[in-house]
């Protein structure tokens, strides 16, 4: 049942990522891309379609750390992708749907050292968006101070 699982997932991130090749080189696009380039829903759509991964990931019992890797891919690949062309080329060249694949492939065939590199990967990135956060609520009250000292 998992392989099974997995084996279509690999199809559905084929379609969403390498579908069409273009013709001379070794880029491959795919329904992501194209998808992308509505602009408003195109991006949502593109995540909504790449969530399939989480669901399978969640039906493998993979675990909340990698998970959320899963769901990082998938974020970043939505927020980049909202940026007009720069984003659409990102899409081309990220591929978050491969990328979820080949993560839940090592899950299953190495488990423990996946969820292991996952927790410190997750750890690692809520660390740096707690620094980030402290660093922009330290610089808006740095301007907030300096701003009503103009006064």
């Amino acid at each position: 049942m998992v392989e099974k699982s997995t084996t279509g997932l690999r199809r559905w991130a084929h379609a969403l990522d390498e579908l069409v090749p273009i013709p001379g080189t070794k880029i491959r696009f795919g329904l992501d891309s194209i998808i992308g380039l509505i602009p408003g829903a195109g991006d949502a759509t593109g995540a909504v379609l790449s969530a399939y991964t989480l669901l399978v990931g969640v039906r493998v019992g993979a675990p909340p750390s990698v998970l959320l890797r899963i769901g990082g891919n998938i974020l970043v690949d939505a927020i980049v992708g909202v940026v007009p062309v720069l984003g659409d080329l990102f899409d081309v060249g990220f591929k978050a749907n491969k990328r979820n694949v080949a993560l839940l492939d090592r899950y299953m065939d190495r488990p423990e050292e996946v969820h292991s590199s996952s927790r410190v990967l997750v750890v690692g990135l809520l660390a740096a968006l707690l620094v980030v956060l402290v660093g922009a609520a330290m610089i808006s009250l740095y301007l907030m101070r300096w701003l009503f000292s103009q006064f």
